[in-house]
């Protein structure tokens, strides 16, 4: 029986979310789709028009697309019951989403705070509830979640940021060993500084320099790692957080 995803956080045909589904797509999974062109269009690196029709004609056309703004506390579990309505099932969720503005001390806002907690949090959390009331005989999924390396070193120019993802980690240990009885692995992928086409050319050149291997991680690192989570080859891996991001050294 072929299995079932929801993957979030797709928009730019250059993004992580993007090559999540290319790679779920290419073992046989069929999909449900989310995200929210509008707030990439609105960053400094520009949104990509044709990226959700383009993406979709390259999956073969068929992969339902919903735009859905995470700050509507009623989405998360609306994704997964219309996921459900569609496929009939529902086998993992990744939650590629992230809300990321900049947000230095000094100039704190408590709005635009709360918009990191809401969506990078609140709503991964409300997703991960919602995946497993659809999960109550105990057959199994996969959860898989997304953080970013402060853990490993700060980021001050974007503090609401990596709290919330320090959130995100630690709900990948509080969920692991509730849902594992229901079969029900839960990781958290941290893929490092990836090139997904917002960083200027002098960016791209200093923290080259900082891998050992003189690149950046890319969008099909990511998607390779979180391919096997949720695989069958990955049914005994749950409650970590994986960092795997080349080598990447945050003090040289």
């Amino acid at each position: 029986m072929e299995k079932v995803a929801l993957v979030t956080g797709v928009s730019r045909r250059i993004g992580i979310g993007a090559a999540i589904a290319r790679a779920l797509a290419a073992e046989g999974w069929r999909m449900v789709l989310t995200g929210l062109p509008a707030f990439d269009e609105a960053q400094p690196y520009g949104g990509d028009p044709e990226g959700v029709p383009a993406l979709r004609a390259e999956l073969g056309g068929d992969v339902p697309y919903l735009p859905v703004d995470l700050l509507d506390p009623a989405a998360p579990a609306g994704l997964v019951t219309e996921t459900v309505r569609r496929h009939g099932r529902i086998d993992a969720v990744v939650a590629a989403h992230a809300y990321s503005t900049h947000t230095p001390l000094g100039s704190l806002d408590a709005a635009e705070i709360d918009r990191h907690l809401l969506v990078n949090v609140r709503a991964t959390l409300l997703l991960a509830e919602a995946f497993a009331a659809a999960h109550p005989s105990g057959d199994g999924g996969r959860l898989v979640l997304f953080s970013s390396g402060q853990r490993l070193g700060p980021m001050p120019g974007e503090l609401a940021y990596a709290v919330s993802k320090a959130g995100v980690e630690n709900l990948t240990f509080q969920l692991a060993p509730l849902l594992m009885p229901r079969g029900i692995t839960v990781n958290c992928v941290q893929p490092g500084p990836t090139d997904t086409g917002y960083a200027d050319p002098e960016r791209l050149a200093a923290v080259a320099r900082l891998f050992p291997g003189g690149r950046w991680g890319t969008p099909e690192d990511a998607a390779r790692l979180v391919r096997f989570l949720c695989s069958d080859d990955g049914a005994w891996i749950t409650g970590q957080v994986i960092d795997s991001e080349g080598g990447f050294n945050r003090y040289r």
